[in-house]
């Protein structure tokens, strides 16, 4: 069983704004949960109290989009995976920008949120269509490298290695480990350092 991510589609929020860091994303008092649910709802929360009502998280023209579009270092700060998770809650299921922080990259893969990454002019054109626009569909495809949006069309760029695990499928890790179970405990009970019983037992 795999989890291929060839292409998204949808429609697309525009997060004007460079440096926005994990902090921002979800602020510090939220990590004390014991499940990653419920952070959905305090993304960006501290900033959306700022604007009272007029982040894009909150405005209701956008309500529904799962393609987030941001500028320059997105999610820099610390390696708290609670970020990602706290925007793939809210319903987030790709991100658009100029670059993103390494270990924000990182944990996006690794729960099957591409980051793709545009020329800087081209996410500040694609930010004002939907700005202008916010019911136009956007679509990102991995096998093209390319993202549509209307009229639109710009070349994205992803790590190569990123790229190959979305299309292929294996980039879940953990959704690998339990496909594979049984192979793995046949392997685990070859092992002299492996207690048999322990594993008969699970």
């Amino acid at each position: 069983m795999t989890s291929e991510v060839k292409a998204i589609s949808g429609r697309g929020i525009p997060l004007v704004g460079n440096d926005i860091d994990t902090d921002r994303i979800i602020p510090a008092r939220f990590l004390r949960c014991v499940t990653f649910d419920g952070l959905g709802e305090h993304a960006f929360e501290d900033d959306r109290k700022a604007l009272a009502g007029k982040h894009p998280f909150d405005q209701p023209q956008y309500k529904g989009a799962n393609i987030l579009v941001v500028n320059r270092n997105f999610g820099c700060g610390s390696s708290r995976e609670h970020a990602p998770q706290a925007i793939s809650k809210w319903g987030i299921q790709a991100l658009i920008g100029e670059s993103f922080a390494e270990i924000f990259f990182g944990n996006c893969v690794a729960m099957g949120i591409p980051c793709v990454t545009m020329d800087p002019e081209k996410v500040k054109e694609i930010q004002q269509i939907l700005t202008n626009n916010p019911q136009a569909g956007v679509s990102i495809n991995l096998e093209m490298m390319q993202v549509l949006c209307g009229d639109f069309s710009a070349s994205v760029s992803i790590d190569q290695g990123a790229r190959n695990m979305f299309i292929s499928g294996t980039w879940d890790a953990c959704g690998q480990l339990v496909a594979n179970a049984g192979r793995i405990r046949e392997t685990a009970m070859q092992l002299p350092y492996v207690s048999w019983s322990n594993l008969a037992a699970g």
